[in-house]
């Protein structure tokens, strides 16, 4: 069911190395039932993302960051933590440190919780709640930590971006970070992770699994992504709350829009007839918003059509912080097509 947070004094408190008070109380577990049904899940999640906005707004108030900058950072991490299959802690925040870097690689004792004695071996582990205690499974202690590595050039947004650049040295990562940021800032919730089927559900079309199929055109390759074939002019739809990373040609997409989702997943849309004009690159955008429209663009130079029947390619790519790699997206559309149309008959 959850975590509950007591937030206590943050404004006074000496959740970081900067400020002294009181402190700001630990997470403590909530019960939890073997079962719960589907609106307990439903409430539960909903009190979890209420309860990590309020620490990134409350965190926000003693460092200076911005609390959407905060969850991006965090929101980055998770993903990291998912690919990587790291453990952060026990909590709500996903921000995580190996206990090399927490303890400080020299320490010999790599659980050490003593303020003193990680800060003596340069350790990053730092007491965020006010306990005594550099707590690497503390949520307060791995955000406290955080916030002061990339906070050492400043809070406003140039310096954010240099404390990111020193502490991932990864272009990708700053990039990530940033485009999260602002999806988050534009809806001001972290509840984003609905999704929508891509064509309108009332077209005529038709799909099948077709990823992993053999493609010959630019040269034997295997076809990543789901073929969804309907009648041009169709509208294409965003499939989730994301950011337009990329819009424009492909010599092998033709006419294509690629979003960022906050999962770090791109959502490739290709072979489109035209660009909405109420998106561009840059933009946010959310479930259903129309991006584009069905098309046969493709296989040639800019403007080539007409090779292949009109439909929307759909593919799928996760980024692991170092490159990005295709998996079939076929489940997904399906998902969010079985989601979208129990929503509309709840709706009626």
């Amino acid at each position: 069911m959850g975590r509950r947070h007591r937030y206590g004094g943050l404004a006074a408190a000496a959740a970081f190395v900067w400020l002294a008070g009181a402190g700001l109380a630990a997470a403590e577990p909530a019960g939890a039932d073997a079962e719960v049904s589907a609106p307990q899940a439903a409430a539960a999640a909903d009190q979890a993302y209420g309860e990590r906005k309020a620490l990134f707004e409350e965190t926000s108030t003693i460092t200076g960051i911005r609390w959407f900058d905060l969850a991006a950072a965090d929101q980055y991490e998770r993903t990291m933590n998912f690919v990587k299959k790291r453990t952060p802690g026990d909590g709500l925040v996903a921000v995580y440190f190996s206990p090399e870097d927490w303890a400080g690689l020299a320490n010999p004792d790599r659980t050490d919780t003593s303020p003193l004695g990680i800060a003596a071996f340069g350790g990053k582990g730092l007491d965020g709640n006010g306990d005594g205690r550099a707590d690497r499974n503390s949520d307060l202690d791995r955000l406290a930590a955080f916030a002061r590595q990339i906070t050492k050039f400043g809070t406003d947004e140039e310096n954010f971006r240099i404390g990111l650049w020193e502490y991932y040295q990864n272009n990708r990562a700053v990039e990530r970070i940033l485009q999260f940021s602002k999806i988050y800032a534009a809806y001001g919730t972290l509840d984003l992770f609905t999704h929508a089927f891509p064509l309108p559900l009332g077209a005529d079309y038709s799909y099948r699994d077709t990823w992993g199929a053999s493609r010959g055109w630019g040269g034997d390759r295997i076809h990543e992504g789901t073929d969804l074939f309907a009648h041009h002019g169709v509208p294409v739809r965003s499939t989730c709350y994301g950011i337009i990373e990329v819009m424009g040609w492909n010599p092998f997409g033709g006419w294509r829009v690629g979003i960022r989702d906050l999962n770090n997943v791109y959502h490739y849309y290709a072979h489109l007839s035209g660009f909405s004009k109420e998106v561009k690159t840059g933009d946010v955008v959310k479930p259903a918003q129309v991006i584009g429209w069905v098309g046969s663009s493709g296989y040639g130079k800019p403007g080539t059509s007409g090779k292949f029947p009109p439909h929307l390619h759909f593919g799928l790519y996760r980024d692991n912080g170092l490159a990005e790699w295709s998996f079939d997206p076929y489940s997904h559309l399906k998902k969010w097509e079985r989601e979208e149309r129990a929503a509309g008959r709840k709706k009626k």
